[in-house]
């Protein structure tokens, strides 16, 4: 069977799995549209493999745009041409149709000269249990400063000295004490795992300083009462998609879940009968038992009755445009947040991050003012210390003035 023949087959086993996918019929139309017209452009110009490059090719043909690959922020045009083809190649590869976000920047390719380390440390995280975020972000600063050693012509790990580091490090001179601080915790794991490992002859991590930052130096955001009324007003509850976000966003208001919690919730997480939430928190990986409140489960059955599309995803919450399934690890739902702040006229702190973690924080607050004892919302936040629940103590900021002493009491006559 010749490349063309096969092709042809991988495309009409993609419009397969997309029609069971529950894709609208105009997408579908779009999807084949394209994949015959690749075909035609193919034999047209005599191009017998399909693969990335011709891929690229057909996009400049069809938009005019020339694309260096598939990453980086695209538009509708190119979108409607690269996400049939990109779909295509990764079935062609894997046998399998899944959904997935065109990376804003090119894939990282590591350089030759340390391909063998990289690969071992990235074992290595995975061995020692670290979380997915905390893998992600090790791998991040590392991708720079093999990066910026490749540059300056470093030919293997045996030769990283000390003034590589200093000149690597004196990149982010302008930048947060915090984002510092993790850029040489990292390098600190990387070059030790070097030198345990053998890759390197001198533990040269030792030269680096310890910066410790302190985790409650920060007054975490909180909302005021009234404007969490009207953010969850503002939510159309008539409309499918709302019906989702409302329930998401009072299991944050009125539970204080975390977002990597409510993308995992499933099905058998709730005990209707016993009326609570049973799951294990992604970040702690700690079993975590919460009230399943009646204006969360009449929202939670209202979506499902009435919002959720037809799908055989286990997550209760998934996405709203084919395929119906659940949501990626990155999503944060800080689009669909900031859009119901602008409907419900609220505004938008410039100099603080105001995500759905902020809720969260309120919930602390409003605890706190209830008189609940540290370590009752300790268990509700989920906090494996009540050394963590104590940073939300500052939030409290009228009953911290209740505590100020009188400076005429202490120092009068």
């Amino acid at each position: 069977m010749n490349e063309i023949q096969i092709l042809k087959d991988s495309m009409k086993s993609v419009l397969r799995e997309l029609e069971c996918q529950k894709y609208s019929n105009s997408a579908l139309g779009s999807y084949s549209a394209i994949y015959s017209d690749i075909l035609k452009h193919m034999q047209t110009n005599n191009i017998s493999s399909f693969n990335e490059k011709a891929c690229i090719e057909y996009v400049f043909f069809k938009t005019g745009y020339r694309l260096d690959g598939f990453y980086g922020a695209g538009n509708r045009k190119i979108n409607t041409v690269t996400k049939p083809l990109q779909i295509l190649l990764d079935y062609i590869q894997t046998k399998t149709v899944k959904f997935k976000m065109r990376p804003r920047i090119c894939p990282y390719c590591c350089p030759a000269q340390f391909e063998e380390e990289y690969s071992t440390f990235q074992e290595e995280l995975i061995y020692r249990g670290y979380a997915r975020a905390t893998i992600k972000c090790n791998i991040e600063k590392v991708n720079k400063f093999l990066t910026f050693l490749d540059t300056c012509n470093v030919n293997c790990s045996k030769s990283i000295n000390v003034k590589h580091l200093t000149t690597f490090l004196w990149r982010y001179s302008n930048c947060k004490p915090k984002y510092i601080s993790t850029i040489i915790y990292v390098l600190r794991n990387y070059l030790n795992f070097l030198y345990g490992h053998g890759f390197m002859d001198e533990d040269i991590s030792k030269s680096l300083p310890k910066v410790r930052i302190i985790r409650n130096a920060f007054i975490p955001y909180c909302w005021k009462r009234r404007d969490v009324s009207k953010l969850l007003e503002a939510v159309d509850r008539g409309d499918k998609k709302g019906k989702r976000d409302y329930a998401i966003l009072l299991l944050v208001v009125r539970l204080g879940l975390r977002v990597s919690d409510i993308r995992g919730l499933k099905f058998h997480n709730l005990n209707w009968s016993s009326k609570t939430i049973s799951l294990t928190m992604q970040k702690t990986k700690q079993p975590h038992k919460l009230p399943l409140l009646d204006d969360i489960g009449w929202a939670i059955i209202d979506y499902l009755k009435n919002g959720r599309p037809e799908t055989k995803c286990d997550a209760v919450f998934v996405r709203h445009r084919a395929p119906y399934d659940s949501f990626g690890e990155n999503e944060c739902f800080q689009r669909e947040l900031h859009r119901y702040m602008i409907k419900a006229g609220l505004e938008i702190p410039l100099d603080v991050h105001c995500g759905l973690h902020s809720l969260r924080s309120t919930l602390a607050r409003n605890m706190l003012e209830a008189e609940a004892p540290l370590p009752v919302i300790s268990e509700v936040l989920g906090h494996q210390s009540i050394n963590t629940t104590s940073i939300y103590l500052k939030i409290d900021l009228d009953g911290l003035k209740k505590c100020a002493l009188d400076p005429e009491e202490v120092f009068g006559s």
